[in-house]
């Protein structure tokens, strides 16, 4: 049986928005509703703990009967910071096959897209599972904040094997009238590891292309791993709202739909 675990890296530190996993939220702190979307969209299929760059956090999310682990503050990424969390839960690395990392501020992302994700690792025996989205607005192909998966898709295919993430347009199209698929695919940053291959990369030095371009996960191509991505139609609970909550306008622009 395979063994699941989903882990949300929170911590206090974010310069745009402060304190952002406490503030209250129509009476509940985001930490707690992003924990109550994942438990809810799970339905016991993982365990679900906090990867907690803070104790306010740990108590928190102890505070309304969750799992939190207290992580080291200064760790660079979520990633670092799941990975350390899990040591403090598996330290023998044989409790959990498969980790799903999913961000503390998701607030209205659906956390069901990942339940093909563990199933793509589980069945195409790839280090890494992540998901795009084809993008449709011309001004997006063009923006370097827009992330770019690159992978081979025939007209109609939904998954496949990235062979490259970018900030950059690609792939080019030299003869648009010989290619039936010429969509491009927006990155969303929702990764599943192997548990063994998380704690691989984080292991990696940082890599040339990953300095380059700023994006986490060329280190894992750079190091032969890899990575499948599926194409999803819709990633938000609730289409009017942002998917997440990065700046006041974002939280301002959410409470309207939260209940």
């Amino acid at each position: 049986m395979t063994r699941v675990i989903t882990m949300m890296p929170v911590r206090l530190a974010a310069t745009r928005l402060p304190n952002k996993p406490l503030l209250d939220i129509n009476g509940k702190t985001l930490v707690e509703r992003v924990y109550k979307n994942v438990e809810k969209a799970m339905q016991g299929k993982t365990d679900i703990a906090v990867a907690a760059g803070d104790r306010q956090i740990v108590d928190e999310v102890q505070k309304f009967g969750g799992t939190a682990v207290l992580t080291d503050p200064n760790l660079p990424s979520g990633t670092d910071r799941i990975a350390a969390a899990l040591k403090v839960l598996d330290p023998n690395g044989e409790k959990y096959d498969i980790v799903v990392d999913f961000q503390g501020d998701n607030l209205n992302v659906d956390p069901s897209v990942c339940l093909p994700l563990i199933d793509m690792v589980k069945n195409k025996n790839c280090d890494i599972a992540t998901c795009g989205m084809v993008i449709k607005n011309q001004e997006d192909k063009t923006n370097p904040n827009m992330v770019k998966i690159v992978m081979g898709l025939r007209e109609g295919e939904k998954e496949g094997r990235c062979l490259y993430f970018t900030r950059a347009t690609a792939p080019y199209t030299r003869n648009p009238e010989k290619c039936t698929n010429q969509d491009l695919y927006q990155h969303i940053g929702i990764y599943v590891f192997k548990a063994a291959s998380l704690q691989k990369i984080v292991s990696l030095p940082r890599g040339v292309l990953e300095a380059r371009e700023s994006l986490e996960q060329l280190r894992a191509l750079e190091n032969g791993m890899t990575i499948y991505a599926r194409i999803i139609d819709k990633i938000k609970l609730i289409d009017e709202a942002p998917a997440d909550i990065n700046t006041p306008e974002d939280l301002a622009n959410s409470l309207p739909f939260i209940k």
